[in-house]
């Protein structure tokens, strides 16, 4: 048998990785010639500097991280060259505080726990909570990491609430600890997580990325069929161990909905990019407004594959 090529790849921990860890357990990659090295990073930070460094070739991140990287307003001082090749979520995002925590007024005084301070799902916190009645410099806000080192910081007290994607969201209700507010309430539409490629690996293989964004279309459609829930489930659980059984049914039904979880088809959301490009220029560091998203995207090998589908 002729070897397969590897394809690094680099994603944050989370429900999300349902179609990926779905495509390498059905073949789905391998039918495509593709071997899938699959890592989980603890920060978006570690994810730029190592992405900038070369050592993985297709990044599944919020589609913030690549606009903040992009505008030279990323919090390392790298240049991954992220570029977005097909959707992934909407993603319903969930402030989660202690259980003395019943308001956001009870976080008067208090730290919350953040991936970082200018990227990723910050901008989503600081407009829910602005909308929640606090004012800046009433919290303050401490960069811990990706959602799981968010969650434990919360869990151990060392901070009192975070910002949580399922199935962090689901494992916290269960354990006592109170939802202030979902992203989803505030916005209709949110592009959230993103596919993306370093854009120089791209433009020289840009078989392997058609081929990577089949064999992923493959594990979405299969994650997405009724039928393969309860595999599905199962892939679920044993990769993610932390999901405690009574969450599960949340967990899916969020994961599943368009709504709050995996966009049908990988697309990207136009109204959700502008929603970011929004946010970002209301809580970044300023400038001109962010109108333009087509110098984030490169769609053509995401069409060129589901034009033949």
């Amino acid at each position: 048998m002729p070897s397969k090529e590897t394809v690094r790849v680099i994603a944050f921990p989370g429900a999300p990785n349902l179609p990926t860890f779905a495509a390498i357990e059905n073949g789905f990659f391998a039918q495509e010639g593709l071997a899938i090295e699959l890592m989980l990073t603890p920060s978006s930070v570690a994810q730029a500097e190592r992405t900038a460094a070369g050592e993985f070739d297709i990044i599944f991140t919020a589609f913030d991280n690549v606009v903040a990287y992009s505008e030279g307003q990323g919090p390392a001082p790298v240049n991954p060259d992220y570029v977005v090749i097909m959707g992934a979520t909407q993603l319903e995002l969930a402030v989660i505080a202690a259980p003395e925590i019943a308001t956001y007024a009870d976080l008067k005084g208090r730290t919350i726990a953040l991936d970082a301070l200018a990227t990723g799902f910050a901008f989503v916190l600081y407009e829910m909570l602005a909308r929640g009645g606090l004012k800046p410099g009433d919290v303050t806000y401490l960069p811990v990491g990706a959602t799981p080192q968010r969650w434990q910081s919360v869990k151990s007290g060392e901070h009192v609430a975070t910002l949580t994607i399922e199935p962090f969201t689901s494992v916290a209700r269960k354990s006592g600890f109170n939802v202030l507010g979902l992203s989803t309430e505030l916005f209709d539409s949110y592009q959230g997580g993103a596919v993306a490629a370093r854009r120089p690996w791209a433009k020289q293989n840009p078989e392997t990325v058609k081929a990577f964004i089949r064999g992923y279309l493959k594990g979405l459609a299969w994650t997405l069929d009724p039928q393969n829930r309860a595999q599905a489930e199962r892939i679920l659980l044993e990769k993610m161990p932390e999901i405690q059984p009574a969450a599960l049914p949340s967990v899916m039904a969020s994961l599943l909905s368009p709504r709050s979880g995996l966009t049908p088809d990988a697309k990207v959301l136009p109204e959700g990019i502008m929603r970011v490009l929004d946010l970002r220029f209301r809580f970044g560091k300023g400038g001109k407004p962010l109108t333009d998203a087509s110098k984030y995207l490169d769609l053509s090998y995401y069409d060129a594959v589901t034009s033949k589908c």
